[in-house]
């Protein structure tokens, strides 16, 4: 009987599609009893021995924790694997798994948050009217502005018919770019470059790799329009935060609405707490009720299909591994 730890902490003993899913199967399904992001990397390769699945989370799959361990295959309940060492798990004939088509609904309503949360000062006029003040100050209005999307898949679709609805010129950057949807949703495509400098919004929706690690940086934010706002719910590592704490000082943009980090959870003493121009939240795109659910069914079912010599395609991130996998 295949032994699955289920990981995120919201799935913990929590009943949901994954969990029947797991269950039909014959699985025996084990829960993390802590945070995993808490966890050292000894600590998770002692609570990864006799498993042989995960339905993970944000924690790190290393080449130490494939060579420790003999697991079968990795389960993102997500779209993002960045914290997971894939060349490693293709060493060690790992399949890595996501789910996608479950959380771009859920991701681009996170995004539009940030920016209404930006241009309607929702957060500071919270505070003030809590300790008393009342202030009333003409903001900018937010239809007619340019969002510049950065990535236009499934969730940068997503994110692009609700800001059409809102008002708003959509501009997109995508070398692989749906023409088609584009066309259909008034999308101009773009260059990078051009994007920053065209763009009174900016929103990041693509994944954490070498080539894009930390692609806002100095320089990129130098381009940016002055008075621009800067959103980013895909993923920490795509923005050098040292950088960003001086544009958002200095200029040339206004403000920043964030919900993932470099590092997660958040430190505390992060300079960027301190900073009244910027918008925060505990990486909550993509975790909404419905897209738990799908997240985690997804994620089980490509379990249970791998376990019964059943490929997962369009699910496997190490394709490759295809030919001649077996669990």
């Amino acid at each position: 009987m295949p032994r699955i730890l289920v990981m995120p902490a919201h799935f913990r003993h929590a009943p949901g599609p994954y969990r029947q899913v797991l269950e039909q199967a014959g699985f025996d399904i084990r829960w993390l009893p802590v945070d995993p992001l808490s966890l050292s990397r000894g600590q998770l390769i002692e609570q990864l021995q006799g498993i042989d699945g995960v339905i993970a989370g944000g924690e790190i799959y290393s080449e130490e924790v494939f060579a420790n361990t003999k697991l079968r295959c990795v389960a993102r309940a997500g779209v993002g694997y960045d914290a997971v060492d894939v060349p490693a798990a293709t060493r060690h004939g790992v399949p890595v798994v996501i789910t996608p088509g479950t959380n771009e609904h859920s991701v681009a309503e996170q995004a539009l948050a940030m920016i209404f949360a930006c241009f309607r000062n929702v957060v500071e006029l919270d505070r003030l009217m809590r300790e008393g003040t009342w202030k009333r100050t003409a903001l900018r209005r937010l239809a007619g502005n340019t969002l510049g999307i950065v990535g236009l898949g499934r969730i940068g679709k997503a994110l692009t018919v609700r800001a059409r609805g809102l008002g708003l010129n959509v501009v997109g950057y995508d070398p692989f770019a749906d023409q088609k949807f584009c066309a259909e949703n008034g999308v101009k495509l773009c260059t990078f470059d051009e994007l920053l400098a065209q763009s009174d919004i900016v929103s990041l929706h693509i994944p954490c790799t070498a080539e894009t690690t930390d692609i806002i940086n100095a320089k990129s934010l130098a381009k940016m329009k002055p008075g621009s706002v800067l959103i980013n719910t895909s993923r920490g590592g795509l923005v050098d935060e040292v950088a960003l704490l001086a544009a958002l000082k200095n200029g040339p943009i206004a403000m920043a609405g964030l919900d993932v980090f470099k590092v997660e959870p958040l430190p505390a003493d992060s300079p960027l707490l301190k900073l009244p121009n910027v918008v925060v939240a505990p990486h909550m795109g993509g975790i909404d009720q419905d897209a738990l659910d799908a997240m985690g069914g997804l994620a089980a079912q490509c379990l249970v299909d791998l376990h019964a010599a059943r490929w997962p395609t369009g699910c496997v991130v190490n394709e490759e591994l295809h030919t001649g996998y077996r669990w």
